[in-house]
């Protein structure tokens, strides 16, 4: 498995963010081939990290271009800051 996580800081309305997220991101997200699970969590103060496990790293590749394009055509007003974005294979699971 191959897991992406991206972390966004100054977003200035999380329940906005999250809608947005929830009704045009997540199904996106179901359409990429390999996906195991998406989170999409509000870690408060303006902190709001997504992440996602796929079966292979092409299926962690187009969820990170998927999101790119996402954000900027639907929430760059509100996470004005790039994503810190780390991936990787998963090595431990429960």
């Amino acid at each position: 498995m191959y897991a992406a996580v991206r972390r966004y800081e100054g977003v200035s309305d999380s329940a906005e963010a999250a809608r947005l997220v929830n009704e045009g991101f997540v199904p996106l997200m179901r359409q990429v081939p390999g996906l195991v699970a998406y989170y999409w969590i509000d870690a408060g103060d303006g902190v709001m990290v997504s992440t996602s496990v796929f079966q292979d790293q092409a299926g962690a590749e187009d969820s990170t271009s998927r999101a790119a394009d996402f954000v900027r055509d639907n929430l760059a007003p509100l996470l004005p800051n790039p994503p810190q974005v780390m991936a990787g294979e998963v090595v431990a699971s429960a």
